[in-house]
């Protein structure tokens, strides 16, 4: 059984959301995986945001989700942690060190361009070699500077707008974007595949 970790700041609005529409989608699909979220920036306990909890029983959503403040029981619980935005990302991977190569966000994990992929590895890899450089007080070149760069250029924006404070309709938004990434999930969790490598 895999077991999902959707990640964003109070758990409350993004997070939840995703949780309940992959756990419709999973007991639909008859999938063997488990689903929870949790937040970087959460207070445990409390209710998830009036609009999220909305969607999700207009989605035939019957659980109540309250939000949890990130921690390590979670992610040692977890094999897959997804999180909304590469801020979320870094915060969980600064904290939790050991879950780099399991912590991506959703959007990276389900990208399916091949040129995109080879991007984001190279910039991975170059990323890792300028860190060790400066760890070592060796220079930098202008070049390796540039390259990373230009595949941020190439590299598509993977954070899921924050509905926090937005009307229903802001939140419906979030929900469908969170949906198109959930979709591609679902297909790669049916077909067996793996994400991009941290």
């Amino acid at each position: 059984m895999l077991r999902i970790l959707f990640v964003c700041t109070g758990n409350t609005c993004r997070s939840p959301l995703a949780e309940g529409l992959l756990r419709i989608r999973v007991h639909e699909e008859g999938l063997a995986a488990e689903v929870r979220s949790a937040g970087v920036s959460a207070v445990t306990g409390a209710p998830i945001s009036r609009n999220s909890a909305s969607l999700l029983q207009e989605a035939g959503f019957k659980e109540d989700i309250r939000s949890l403040a990130i921690q390590e029981s979670e992610v040692q619980w977890a094999d897959l942690i997804l999180t909304m935005t590469t801020g979320h990302k870094r915060s969980v991977i600064q904290r939790f060190p050991d879950a780099v190569d399991k912590t991506f966000t959703l959007k990276e994990y389900v990208e399916d361009d091949d040129r995109i992929l080879q991007a984001i590895e190279e910039r991975e890899r170059l990323v890792t070699e300028l860190q060790l450089k400066r760890a070592l007080s060796q220079t930098v070149t202008v070049e390796e500077r540039n390259r990373i760069y230009t595949l941020e250029d190439e590299i598509p924006d993977y954070d899921i707008s924050d509905p926090f404070g937005g009307s229903l309709e802001v939140y419906r938004k979030t929900a469908e974007e969170i949906s198109r990434s959930l979709d591609k999930l679902v297909q790669k969790l049916r077909e067996g595949g793996e994400g991009p490598k941290a």
